[in-house]
């Protein structure tokens, strides 16, 4: 394995090096509050003790996006480079009151966004700084292959379905080790928060979007099928799904992800991939397809076929066959009321629009740049606006339009605002 620090090298090259943008936001581990004033400081991972710049946060927890050097674009395009694509930095946060956070490795890729979440906890006596280490990524390090599993899971064996329908959950546990290993940590974490950090894992951001989508679909359905037979439930676990590639997929705690994954989960988080006949999400597995191959999609050849030109849907297909459909739940956990089926804008009005500006306002009493709003069911110029202020607090495009990926932010950011919704 080369050096992981190889930022050094890229710097005394003739050729100016390449760019990624990172960003950082800070909240509450209590409430989702927004932490203002806390100093962030970024240094290389390989050089911690030389700080390169020290950021504030801003009343809503964010930094502002910072430019930092990154490899060239070219060496998360192709397999077996002896460079590591992506440049590591440590980002160690200070807040009063606050116990202080140090994460190393958060990963930065060229031409795209890194958004590293921090979470503090409130400071209590004796209390030390939380270390969270992001290790080498799937697609650069050895990790353990997959082991195989059947796509589809036996529907005849009392207790393996326990759910009637596709439900969306409004979190995972997530068992942060190999199922066997009663060490290991457990932890409650969004259904959509998993996705993202889980893609961020297994791929690379710089990819084309088709490759992308594809990818998140196939990881979406292996998570899905683990929650619809209650895979591990039914081995007498009280957890959803475990963090080991050779059972399941990459999830790391405290890790950074992509604006671009980011987008595009929110828009799709509901879809998984179906077999006609057959109820339960497809087992999809996957693979690198270089350094280990399998029956299911390749990473890496996922990526070609999209340079192709191939959708996500003819990808989804070439590895698993033409009867492969992208499905949707009609159920989402943890919500309080479903996405109206179309966009809410200027010159909506109705009981959803009412409702929306209610959850607004009492996500403003933690989020300060949001206006309050009359809440009168009436979508006009003040409301577009505070819609679009939440949009870009969130890392949503910024239409000013309630479209389903800013309905659902909304309801997710209201219910952990409210602590309507705790986790079971």
């Amino acid at each position: 394995m080369p050096d992981r620090f190889i930022l050094k090298a890229q710097q005394e090259s003739d050729t100016t090096p390449s760019e990624g943008e990172l960003r950082i936001s800070v909240i509450s581990d209590v409430g989702m509050i927004p932490i203002e004033n806390a100093t962030v400081t970024i240094s290389y991972t390989g050089d911690p003790q030389q700080p390169l710049m020290t950021l504030t946060t801003n009343e809503n927890g964010q930094t502002p996006p910072v430019k930092l050097p990154a490899p060239d674009l070219e060496y998360s395009l192709e397999p077996e480079q002896l460079v590591q694509p992506y440049s590591e930095y440590n980002i160690e946060v200070t807040a009063p009151g606050y116990e202080s956070v140090l994460v190393s490795g958060t990963e930065v890729l060229p031409d795209v966004t890194a958004i590293q979440p921090i979470r503090m906890t409130p400071l209590e006596e004796n209390a030390a700084e939380e270390d969270i280490f992001i290790p080498v990524h799937t697609l650069f390090g050895e990790y353990p292959p997959k082991i195989p599993e059947e796509e589809i899971k036996p529907m005849d064996e009392s207790g393996e379905i326990v759910l009637s329908r596709v439900v969306i959950p409004e979190y995972v546990i997530v068992h942060d080790g190999v199922p066997s290993d009663p060490t290991a940590q457990d932890y409650y974490v969004r259904y959509r928060d998993y996705i993202k950090n889980v893609a961020s894992c297994e791929i690379y951001a710089t990819w084309p979007e088709s490759a992308i989508y594809a990818n998140i679909l196939v990881i979406m359905s292996f998570t899905l099928n683990r929650v619809y037979t209650e895979w591990y439930r039914n081995q007498g676990y009280d957890f959803t799904i475990t963090s080991s590639t050779a059972y399941d997929q990459k999830w790391i705690h405290g890790r950074n992800i992509f604006q671009n994954i980011d987008v595009l989960v929110d828009n799709i988080f509901a879809n998984y991939l179906s077999r006609p006949g057959v109820r339960q999400p497809i087992f999809t597995s996957y693979c690198d397809g270089k350094r280990v191959t399998c029956t299911g999609l390749s990473q890496w050849g996922s990526k070609y076929l999209a340079d192709e030109g191939y959708t996500p849907i003819e990808i989804i297909r070439y590895y698993y066959g033409n009867d492969m459909y992208i499905n949707t739940a009609s159920a989402i956990s943890g919500v309080p009321s479903s996405w109206p089926g179309y966009n809410l804008t200027i010159g909506s009005s109705g009981q959803k629009v009412q409702q929306m500006q209610e959850q607004l306002n009492r996500i403003a009493r933690n989020y300060p740049a949001l206006p309050t709003l009359s809440a009168d069911g009436i979508y006009g110029q003040q409301t577009a606006n505070a819609v679009r202020i939440f949009q870009s607090i969130f890392d949503l495009p910024q239409t000013g339009v309630v479209d389903y990926a800013t309905w659902y932010e909304i309801s997710e950011i209201y219910v952990g605002v409210s602590q309507i919704s705790e986790p079971n």
